[in-house]
């Protein structure tokens, strides 16, 4: 009975964002106490902290495209646009347009890229977020890079992972930008 009410739960996600459940109802058919420390993953996933919604998806996206510019991308630009942050807003983050962007997500970006290449001159850049913040804010955007890198990762181990695609903003269709940084492999 819990697997068919934690099916139903995939397929309303699978109905609302047009997204491939399948990795995830094969972890749930073959090992449910695996499944259950996935919806466990969840929760530290969805931690959004105090910090605001474009911002918080302003990483997300970034740390997405880091690993992933197909379907969990694309997922990931539909929950923001759900959650209210601007389309113009979403296709510069995807286009790692910063010119277009408020001063505070630019700053995101550019820390989220810098810390994903290991680059030291994400030290000055959190200082700032700390600032803007604090420690909480700080904290969110760590849960928000760390937590994207999985979902490519479980999905390539389990051969569900796909080659990278366009992502659909409205009614514009983008090719995720990947910074210099990002061309490790």
């Amino acid at each position: 009975m819990i697997r068919y009410l934690l099916n139903r739960m995939l397929m309303t996600m699978h109905r609302r964002y047009d997204y491939d459940v399948r990795y995830m109802q094969e972890i749930l058919q073959t090992d449910l106490p695996a499944f259950l420390k996935y919806l466990g993953f969840q929760i530290m996933a969805s931690h959004s902290g105090n910090m605001p919604a474009e911002q918080l998806f302003a990483t997300r996206i970034r740390a997405i495209i880091w690993d992933d510019c197909g379907p969990c991308t694309q997922l990931v630009v539909n929950m923001a646009l759900e959650a209210k942050v601007s389309p113009d807003r979403v296709r510069a983050i995807v286009d790692l347009d910063l010119d277009n962007l408020p001063e505070n997500t630019a700053l995101v970006v550019r820390f989220t890229e810098l810390v994903l290449a290991h680059n030291p001159e994400a030290g000055e850049l959190r200082e700032q977020i700390r600032a803007l913040w604090g420690t909480k804010g700080l904290i969110a955007i760590a849960y928000s890079i760390s937590s994207s890198r999985v979902y490519p990762a479980l999905k390539y181990t389990l051969g569900y992972g796909h080659a990278c695609s366009r992502v659909q903003v409205d009614d514009h269709t983008l090719v995720p930008s990947r910074s210099t940084e990002s061309q490790h492999g």
